[in-house]
């Protein structure tokens, strides 16, 4: 997955959530954490990926993980996405995409013949005490079900 991967230390951060309030990751310590990045709210992937979260969100609770994603939308966007959607779960402002550079993320892309920087659409699964279990490029049409198997995984294991 390039910056961060199995067996790292995932980094620390601070981004506001939907509200405007401040989230850091270490506030999870003890708990298993779903960090997802996503391109753009509002978007059909990234719809799809949200919804299929919203809709299994009982499913990652069971699993004792709690679900944040993240995209260099401003918190204004992301607020919409979340209402819009009826999402259950914290999405996070990453504006300057610092959060996104930190995980290695933040990529040049292409469309339509012209090149631009934005996330590329990652998941990382963090357990109880801050490491990366997995991490990996994620589809949106089956990212819950992914997830929810390695959840499974990381229980039985333990």
């Amino acid at each position: 997955m390039g910056k961060i991967h199995d067996g790292v230390q995932a980094p620390d951060f601070e981004l506001p959530d939907q509200n405007g309030e401040p989230v850091r990751l270490s506030d999870f310590r003890g708990r298993k954490v779903v960090l997802y990045f996503y391109p753009k709210a509002n978007t059909p992937g990234c719809t799809t990926q949200a919804c299929g979260i919203r809709d299994h969100l009982t499913d990652f609770t069971d699993h004792g993980a709690v679900v944040l994603g993240v995209s260099p939308d401003p918190v204004k966007a992301v607020k919409k996405f979340s209402e819009k959607q009826h999402l259950n779960f914290e999405l996070l402002a990453d504006e300057h995409h610092e959060v996104c550079e930190a995980y290695g993320v933040w990529v040049e892309k292409s469309m339509y013949g012209k090149t631009y920087w934005g996330a590329k659409r990652a998941t990382f699964v963090i357990d109880e005490d801050g490491v990366v279990r997995a991490a990996f490029k994620a589809n949106p049409e089956t990212h819950d079900q992914d997830v929810l198997t390695i959840l499974g995984e990381l229980n039985a294991a333990a």
